[in-house]
């Protein structure tokens, strides 16, 4: 059996978030995704490059291999995709939402 800790209720569409301040996430990172909705708990399908897999059932597991990823919640449906890369150098801006004018910082990984 797999066990998942049950995830609070979430926003009435499947989200899927990764646990880094940075977009894109890089595979060396050991990014985290977690699947969040109102949809079923602990019915969590994921798809990578469209294909069905990774840890069926559980709302969150640790990526391996770049790709972009989805997920699908029943009741909320599938989440917008979310890429991870591995390539030699990434230039990586900060995950929060940024407005017109706003200053910011680049992040420059490789």
């Amino acid at each position: 059996a797999v066990w998942c800790p049950l995830s609070p209720t979430g926003p009435q569409t499947t989200q899927l978030l990764v646990d880094h301040p940075w977009r894109p996430a890089v595979l060396w990172d050991r990014v985290t995704l977690t699947c969040q909705g109102s949809g079923t708990s602990g019915a969590t399908i994921w798809y990578k490059d469209g294909r069905r897999g990774g840890e069926e059932g559980c709302n969150h597991f640790t990526v391996t291999e770049s790709g972009t990823y989805t997920c699908d919640r029943p009741g909320t449906g599938l989440s917008p995709s979310m890429k991870v890369l591995d390539d030699w150098l990434v230039l990586q801006v900060p995950a929060q939402p940024l407005l017109e004018g706003d200053t910011v910082t680049l992040c420059c990984q490789g």
